[in-house]
């Protein structure tokens, strides 16, 4: 059974997606904020995290920053719940770590579809992990401490970069359609996935350099990385 904690400070809500989620067969807990969350994460670590964005004491993004800086914390799934729609806070809140992000008002049906998507996710990440190094070329992404050096430098990715190339190397010569990224590293569609994708593959050659080459388009299909 995958143990849930629900952050939302408002009841209706709250109580709503905990009765929903207790009966369908996962174990939720609602949380009212930071301090509640902190106690529960000291007694049990989740399988998933559901983050309300606009909360009274801290909101989700400082919330989601503390749980990705955490070497504890940092692997816990987390969705963002919230009534923000424009895109920019949806990017802000993937860049930063988030696996979704769904706003307000939503389907009950669809949230726990997300969730599922997003444990099976989880489950793929974790296999992977057991390796510890991922080497590709004279790009070496340590998994355990997600650090990426190149040519023996470290460089500095957003959360959603290092899950990309990540995925991008584990894919190695396999075309991968923009569509099929979305689903992977962010977990959701939306009318600007085609550009997020896009902007994410310039930002991260910018970064590898000389080793963005490996990186190719395929036109009018996605990217793949090739030997």
């Amino acid at each position: 059974m995958y143990n849930i904690y629900v952050v939302e400070d408002e009841d209706n809500i709250r109580d709503l997606v905990v009765y929903a989620l207790n009966n369908s067969g996962f174990k939720a807990v609602g949380l009212l904020g930071y301090k509640e969350l902190e106690k529960e994460l000291l007694k049990k670590t989740p399988d998933l995290i559901i983050l309300d964005i606009m909360l009274e004491e801290e909101d989700g993004y400082t919330i989601l920053e503390k749980l990705k800086s955490s070497d504890k914390y940092c692997e816990i799934p987390v969705i963002m719940l919230t009534a923000k729609t424009d895109e920019m806070d949806k990017v802000r809140g993937l860049d930063m770590g988030a696996d979704d992000y769904i706003t307000k008002p939503f389907g009950v049906m669809e949230l726990i579809s997300r969730i599922k998507a997003v444990l099976r996710r989880a489950g793929v990440s974790k296999k992977i992990d057991e390796n510890n190094i991922v080497e590709f070329k004279n790009i070496v992404i340590d998994l355990n401490k997600r650090i990426v050096t190149v040519n023996n430098e470290i460089i500095k990715l957003t959360y959603k970069e290092f899950e990309l190339l990540l995925y991008l190397i584990e894919n190695k010569n396999i075309v991968l359609t923009r569509q099929k990224l979305t689903e992977e590293i962010w977990g959701f569609d939306y009318e600007g996935e085609t550009r997020t994708v896009d902007v994410h593959i310039r930002t991260l050659r910018q970064k590898l350099g000389e080793l963005s080459s490996y990186i190719v388009t395929v036109r009018n299909v996605g990217y793949k990385i090739v030997d």
